[in-house]
């Protein structure tokens, strides 16, 4: 199934504040799901339990236990106000709550601040010569994207990790959805220290949207990642998604369980 197909399978229940629907194993990481189609899933369960919502600005996401098979999805509205509605998503499966997420949606203001310093990294867009890569066959979520990475160069941090990505099927997603599927498409950048893989886990994961509506060319996404802090088992990474034209789309930060 596609992102898509997920989203349009989505039951709504009578309240309008659930929804039931399926992670499909073509999308699990292990043994839970792809944190990046968990998120999508609770974000558009979101914007659709609250009319009129101004833009994402901000998603906070705790990776609480494993999602698969059948799931279920509250969302409650926390607050709105004159600029901003901070709406809540529990995704939950049969192991019981997966997932909690707290978006925030805020309307443009004027600010007397204009400021931006977010220099992209020098790794053009793929071109029709260079080769990428569609999936790993041993996680089965990478299938349903097309990705072309740099892990080497003089001017890659020890823990840097450079991906372009894209979904192989994003005609008709909502553009901070396909965002938000897209952005955790990297594995933890202190794998990159190991050499190797092993297991591991996020627990954390904050996005912050730098602009109104992402928007990018042949739906490719830059992604970069950092981790600054890898000890006992425990990493904190820094990254940040660019689009085609350079543009930077959002921020993050991650808390990454590392076995290994």
């Amino acid at each position: 199934m596609t992102l898509k197909e997920i989203l349009d399978a989505l039951v709504a229940q009578p309240d309008g504040m659930a929804w039931r629907g399926t992670i499909p194993d073509g999308w699990l990481q292990g043994r839970t799901s792809f944190g990046g189609l968990s998120a999508a899933i609770a974000l558009h369960c979101a914007i659709r339990s609250e009319p009129d919502l101004p833009p994402l600005r901000s998603a906070q996401v705790s990776f609480i236990g494993p999602l698969a098979g059948p799931i279920q999805v509250v969302t409650h509205k926390l607050r709105r106000g004159k600029n901003a509605a901070f709406i809540q998503a529990d995704v939950e499966s049969e192991a019981g709550l997966g997932l909690r997420c707290t978006f925030v949606f805020m309307r443009a203001i004027e600010s007397e601040i204009d400021h931006e310093h977010t220099p992209a990294p020098d790794f053009p867009k793929p071109g029709p010569d260079d080769t990428t890569f569609k999936g790993n066959p041993h996680v089965a979520f990478t299938r349903n994207f097309e990705f072309l990475d740099r892990r080497e160069g003089p001017s890659l941090k020890p823990a840097e990790w450079l991906r372009w990505t894209r979904l192989n099927e994003r005609e008709g997603l909502d553009p901070m959805v396909e965002l938000i599927a897209i952005a955790d498409c990297l594995p933890p950048a202190a794998l990159r220290i190991l050499g190797r893989n092993v297991p591991m886990s996020s627990l954390t994961w904050i996005l912050n949207i730098l602009g109104p509506v992402p928007a990018t060319e042949d739906g490719w996404w830059l992604l970069r990642s950092d981790a600054d802090y890898a000890r006992a088992g425990s990493s904190s990474q820094v990254m940040g998604v660019w689009n085609a034209a350079g543009e930077k789309v959002a921020e993050q930060m991650q808390s990454v369980a590392v076995f290994g």
